[in-house]
């Protein structure tokens, strides 16, 4: 099995540099990850330097990401209705360059925040069509390898937000704020390089959620399978010969209903809790390490940057013992590991438990990183790009969940223990995704 295993992975690896589309998505989402996170945790200086913003002002334009979802909704939307994810993500990503552009200009404070409103919620769209193209191409050609493929493009995303802080920490350090945000719009920009001519492939019409064994197969929701393996040669008969039709349909075909996104918006709702977590650790951990423990700028950075380095190595792995054990019962597991993590920050108190809340949090992230835009795609398999735009715009909600109940919980709780909050969260979503995979499970067995 560890034999096989490696070999899938460097096969994997192998399709990846190989195949143009999915190369180009490797480096286009590193781009866009470099992009966004060397700006994210900049922007409030930004606002309170260039514009003389006052610090709450400054906390108040996170909010603006709040528009994210209803813009990715309607970008995701169409993309489903006319298959124009590629050409989608273009104009996401032109829209982004000028966003950036016009913030970093901006001479009056409300211009960022009408921005970021109206022209970075859809720029944040990009992201989504073309985890949408990728599936829509990786659904065309059915292999054991898919998912493979999937992990690797996704680790590009989290190199690039590894990354990015340091460049926009040394930018803003020696150009000023101001030139790192036209870095960020140039990077944003960029993202369309990559993928040069390439356009949309036609989208397949045979069920989506292809199983070739419990063990080398793609990932499933529950158990060893989800639906039942194809006949060889299926997807390639209906791609070739219905196409066309597929293509005709889907724009007289309506959207899928409220009922059809129920598990996807329960999923999502589930994420939001773990997620929420993020915005509450960046905010208070390292005012809780230098003010109250007083530790050393370099013992700080320590504790902050062992996260993404488990992260990092985690994802392929999550997603191969995913294919094994079944997508969410594995991402149970790393909602359990979140309480665990938020409990350290809050009730031990020692150097030892901050590095170990942190490693638990990057499995975590390995976790969901590695398998959460895959179980989203296959919640509402008739509208992969409404799917993929829901799930990745809802970061936006849970850093305004966790922005807000971390300011009151800390008014009211204070500091450490204001990570009982996020912990509280994190249960929440152990008991959802618990219930999830058995439900899904029993789904499984009724249907063999």
């Amino acid at each position: 099995m560890s034999i096989q295993t490696s070999t899938n992975r460097e096969s994997s690896i192998r399709l990846t540099l190989r195949h143009p589309l999915y190369r180009a998505a490797t480096l286009a989402l590193f781009l866009s990850g470099v992009g966004i996170s060397a700006a994210a945790p900049l922007i409030a200086s930004f606002l309170v330097t260039e514009l003389h913003a006052t610090l709450p002002v400054a906390g108040l334009y996170y909010l603006t990401n709040l528009a994210a979802p209803v813009a990715g909704y309607l970008v995701g939307a169409r993309s489903d209705r006319t298959g124009a994810r590629l050409g989608l993500f273009r104009i996401c990503a032109a829209a982004g360059f000028l966003g950036w552009m016009g913030i970093a200009f901006s001479t009056q404070l409300w211009m960022p925040f009408v921005i970021s409103a109206v022209v970075l919620g859809f720029a944040g769209a990009s992201t989504s069509q073309l985890f949408a193209a990728l599936h829509d191409e990786l659904a065309r050609r059915p292999s054991p390898l898919n998912d493979g493929v999937v992990a690797i493009v996704r680790t590009a995303l989290t190199a690039g937000w590894v990354i990015g802080p340091v460049i926009g920490s040394f930018l803003a350090a020696s150009a000023g704020y101001r030139a790192m945000l036209v870095v960020v719009a140039i990077a944003t920009l960029a993202q369309i390089l990559p993928l040069g001519g390439i356009r949309d492939g036609r989208p397949r019409t045979a069920p989506q959620n292809d199983v070739v064994a419990p063990e080398t197969g793609p990932i499933a929701l529950g158990g060893a399978s989800t639906e039942a393996a194809l006949p060889e040669g299926t997807a390639t008969a209906a791609a070739a010969g219905g196409a066309e039709a597929a293509s005709a349909e889907a724009e007289r075909r309506p959207g899928p209903g409220l009922r059809a996104m129920l598990p996807l918006l329960f999923f999502t709702a589930l994420y939001i809790c773990v997620y929420a977590g993020e915005s509450v650790k960046y905010a208070y951990l390292p005012i809780y390490m230098n003010e109250q423990m007083q530790l050393s700028p370099a013992l700080v950075g320590a504790v902050i940057g062992i996260q993404p380095l488990v992260e990092l190595p985690l994802i392929p792995v999550a997603v191969m013992l995913g294919r094994r054990f079944g997508a969410v019962r594995l991402m149970a597991i790393g909602a359990a590991m979140g309480v665990a993590a938020n409990l350290c920050f809050a009730l031990i108190g020692t150097v030892p438990a901050l590095f170990a809340g942190q490693v638990l949090m990057g499995i975590v992230w390995g976790i969901f990183a590695g398998l959460g835009i895959l179980v989203a795609q296959r919640l509402l398999p008739t509208a992969v790009a409404t799917a993929s735009a829901i799930f990745l715009s809802s970061t936006a909600l849970s850093s305004a969940l966790g922005g807000l109940t971390g300011g009151f919980g800390v008014a009211a709780l204070g500091l450490p223990m204001v990570f009982v909050i996020p912990a509280g969260f994190a249960a929440i979503a152990v008991i959802g995704l618990i219930v999830m995979d058995r439900r899904g499970r029993q789904t499984d067995q009724r249907s063999r």
